[in-house]
């Protein structure tokens, strides 16, 4: 097959991949927090893009239709995810009223690389949200395609997550000079409570 018809597909599934992961969410937010604090980058952006093309590949395969086939276990998964959220979230919030906890020079004990990959697995695989922008949309999405041009959708769709993460677990680095201040570590975690209870609030409920 020509390269020239193979590029469209993978620009598709870039950009729909891009426009789903690009989001305030549960696990954008740890993967910044550990980008700005400099603990076990590389294997939080590792674990989330390693997950992604993992889910991406589900749903080229079909598992997305067998999920949508499923409704006990999409239920499970909400109430399950809901729960982890909301616990997260109030553990945030404990930092953010904390100012103590609040020091960008690490008097905050820093997370082991077992606590960091663990949380980053469970916000990860304990999303529903998760399932249905990757496995259910980009797998229909890429099931539209060609029979030759399903794999090339999610190989972009993959790059885009790659990519995402990269730059949003190396880049924070930039951000540190304004998160030197306890304040801003406030604002931060109270940001990130705000989202992780919101987001498990609206999982429970079914919105």
């Amino acid at each position: 097959m020509e390269p020239t018809a193979l590029l469209p597909a993978v620009v598709l599934g870039f950009g729909t991949s891009l426009a789903l992961i690009v989001a305030i969410g549960s696990q954008n937010a740890f993967v910044l927090r550990q980008g700005i604090r400099g603990e076990h980058v590389a294997a939080v952006v590792l674990v989330c893009s390693v997950s992604d093309a993992a889910l991406i590949a589900a749903g080229i395969a079909g598992v997305g239709a067998l999920m949508e086939a499923s409704p006990v276990v999409m239920n499970v998964a909400r109430y399950a995810g809901a729960a982890f959220l909301v616990g997260y979230g109030i553990l945030a919030a404990r930092r953010a009223i904390r100012p103590g906890a609040l020091t960008a020079a690490g008097k905050e004990p820093a997370l082991r690389a077992g606590a960091a990959i663990s949380t980053v697995l469970a916000l990860t695989w304990l999303n529903p949200h998760v399932y249905l922008d990757t496995v259910l949309l980009l797998g229909s999405v890429a099931n539209q395609q060609a029979q030759e041009l399903r794999w090339w959708f999610g190989a972009g769709a993959m790059a885009a997550s790659l990519g995402w993460f990269c730059a949003l677990g190396f880049g924070a680095r930039a951000l540190r000079p304004f998160f030197a201040r306890p304040s801003s570590w406030r604002i931060l975690d109270g940001s990130v409570a705000v989202v992780m209870l919101a987001l498990g609030a609206r999982l429970a409920l079914g919105a």
